[in-house]
């Protein structure tokens, strides 16, 4: 027999049983699921590996070996993705740049003066920092050994803060406007302070730096009273920030908790149960697309062990039938969609 997969409109397979199953294409939805948004997800884990093994082990430390096993995929899905170690290092910096400046912007825009906007938003960067260690080491430690690629990102980066903090800076009491240097210069001496502080290590919270730096940082633009009164104001109270890690929660838990590598044919398979619950082997096979029946009931018998798939037995003679566990609806409405 032919295999047709899910590309065609309407198939029907008729079972051992003589009971016919239409076969469609899966409908629009919370399954619908194509190649692109599977490897979304598998991007999203090796981004997430990356970060914590880069974390643990130095960018140098962060063999493709190990990123793999951390995120469940095999070495060709990486290569299918990234075109390099330092290529996949790039996505987490990007990922981590992303977060912190999510977090720095909406800082900043509670507040309506220059001086408050940037306290608010430097408490917000060192806040975040404490909160993301893995997020912290990776972005501001690991990146200045992780490759041209990401050095030239980072001083994007702190170029884009610079011209930010220029642009809305006050000027001085005769009425000149400080240069932009002066901007890069304040940029790069808070980074390089915080720098020290988590290569160092300790027990001191970044926080504890919030008046130093804002000093540092009001003293160019506003003189020195206003460097002293920063250094005496109070620290502010700080209320736990949204942690990066919990973009990907609890979706990322339950599906970091698998232990298995989620394949795009494994997906095909889960969302085809979903669709047509009580599907026998043959018909899974056929709707999943796997042109091998015995690697069909295969990968069933594995879901099931993993408990996302339950399966149960009509009687002598009669075929299979699979359906989801709820662990297994856990894990389909974790999957991102397109």
């Amino acid at each position: 027999m032919a295999r047709r997969g899910l590309g065609s409109s309407t198939s029907a397979l008729r079972g051992a049983d003589g009971a016919s199953l239409a076969l469609t294409r899966l409908r629009s939805g919370r399954h619908a699921m194509g190649r692109e948004q599977v490897e979304g997800f598998q991007r999203t884990r090796m981004v997430s590996a990356m970060v914590e093994v880069a974390a643990e082990h130095g960018f140098l430390g962060a063999a493709v070996g190990r990123v793999v096993k951390r995120a469940g995929v095999s070495r060709r899905t990486f290569y299918d993705l990234f075109d390099s170690r330092e290529n996949c290092f790039l996505a987490a910096f990007d990922w981590g740049v992303e977060q912190i400046s999510g977090q720095l912007a909406e800082a900043y825009a509670r507040e309506s003066s220059w001086r408050d906007r940037v306290r608010s938003a430097l408490a917000s960067l060192l806040a975040f920092l404490d909160a993301e260690p893995q997020l912290a080491r990776v972005c501001v430690v690991e990146a200045l050994g992780a490759g041209t690629l990401v050095l030239e990102r980072r001083a994007r980066v702190l170029q884009d803060l610079a011209a930010a903090l220029h642009a809305s800076a006050p000027g001085t009491r005769g009425g000149s406007e400080p240069p932009l240097l002066t901007a890069e210069a304040v940029i790069g001496a808070t980074f390089s302070v915080i720098h020290t502080r988590l290569s160092l290590g300790g027990e001191e919270p970044l926080t504890d730096l919030l008046g130093q730096l804002m000093a540092l940082i009001a003293l160019p633009y506003l003189g020195p009273r206003a460097a002293g009164e920063e250094l005496a104001r109070p620290a502010p109270e700080f209320p736990p920030p949204s942690r990066a890690a919990d973009a990907l929660a609890p979706n990322r838990r339950i599906l970091e908790r698998l232990n298995m590598r989620l394949t795009y044919r494994t997906v095909r398979c889960l969302l085809f149960v979903a669709e047509h619950p009580g599907a026998s082997n043959r018909a899974v096979a056929l709707g999943a697309e796997i042109s091998d029946e015995g690697q069909a009931s295969r990968l069933l018998m594995r879901l099931a062990g993993l408990d996302l798939l339950v399966r149960t037995c009509p009687g002598p003679g009669k075929p299979n039938s699979w359906r989801l566990t709820p662990h297994g609806e856990q894990v389909l409405e974790a999957l991102p969609v397109a």
